[in-house]
């Protein structure tokens, strides 16, 4: 059955008179008069159809129904001022909030965040890294960068980078007896690949990226397999082998010299996962997502 709440101001009269048992001291806090406390109190017992206090001349006390109504009110408005208070504290806070996963964090964000506190001084940034989605409410988080399909429901969802995957390696892989001129040559060398790519369904794959390179015979789950898309780039990067991931994480370290796209771009895959940036609707309206959310579509578009 439907409940039919009271007036919330009548509650609140409740609340404070059962917590002080004055009316006088209830007015007070309240920032109205005696009467107009009376009032609603009568409001809600005759609401309620029971008596919430026994009234002498001089002091009021709880019923026995008053004494089992108070907890709840008391709890709930505590729950209420602090939800206010923290919504009050996060909005108007200089600390802004990012979730994204550790490979992103490492291989893109961080190398260009020099460039948002150069242009807004007056945020502090705090990077939470990790893989897990996140409660935006729950973790005081205000936006997170997640990789995926977009499929993020009850929240506002954006694509900055649509995905494309493709093979880096060490710069020594391209000489030697068995250097990397071909997709066949990999045979020669250890794939590398993340927990990711083999327990994610749909995610990009050595296995996806061999057949549509035509490569065949090769076991796409040999090789080594580490625990994040970082640590098998940075396998790479020591020659122990080929990894298969995005261009947007593998072009700083391309530019500098530490990777290399063996088979050129030409091999480069596009697949249904991306970047996103993801908040809940209201965010967008808090001026320190706003300052990021221009921050970072400026950076992708100057790319």
């Amino acid at each position: 059955m439907e409940v039919q709440f009271p007036p919330l101001n009548a509650l609140r009269a409740f609340e404070s008179t059962a917590r002080h048992l004055s009316i006088k001291q209830a007015a007070k806090e309240l920032h109205v008069t005696p009467a107009a406390v009376s009032q609603q109190i009568k409001t809600l017992e005759s609401y309620l159809e029971v008596e919430l206090f026994e009234r002498k001349v001089r002091s009021i006390s709880l019923t026995e129904v008053g004494e089992q109504l108070y907890p709840f009110m008391e709890e709930g408005f505590a729950k209420l001022e602090e939800g206010i208070r923290q919504l009050h504290r996060h909005r108007h806070s200089n600390e802004l909030v990012v979730s994204v996963s550790p490979t992103f964090a490492a291989k893109w964000l961080l190398p260009r965040l020099g460039s948002f506190y150069q242009q807004y001084p007056a945020y502090r940034l705090r990077v939470d890294a990790s893989e897990s989605l996140v409660n935006f409410r729950q973790d005081g988080v205000d936006i997170a960068l997640r990789y995926g399909g977009g499929n993020y429901t009850g929240v506002h969802c954006e694509v900055l980078i649509p995905e494309e995957v493709v093979p880096v390696c060490s710069p020594a892989l391209l000489e030697g007896k068995h250097a990397l001129r071909s997709p066949e040559d990999l045979k020669h060398h250890m794939l590398l690949r993340s927990d990711w790519q083999t327990t994610q369904a749909q995610a990009p794959c050595w296995g996806m990226w061999l057949c549509a390179a035509g490569v065949e015979h090769l076991d796409a789950n040999s090789g080594h397999q580490f625990s994040s898309e970082a640590l098998a780039m940075q396998a790479a990067i020591e020659g122990q082998g080929v990894a298969l991931t995005s261009t947007a994480l593998a072009d700083l370290d391309v530019k500098a010299g530490r990777l290399v796209y063996p088979f050129g771009r030409e091999h480069n895959q596009k697949v249904a996962f991306g970047y996103y940036f993801v908040c809940p609707e209201s965010h967008l309206r808090i001026k320190k997502v706003q300052a990021f959310h221009r921050w970072i579509t400026s950076e992708l578009s100057a790319e």
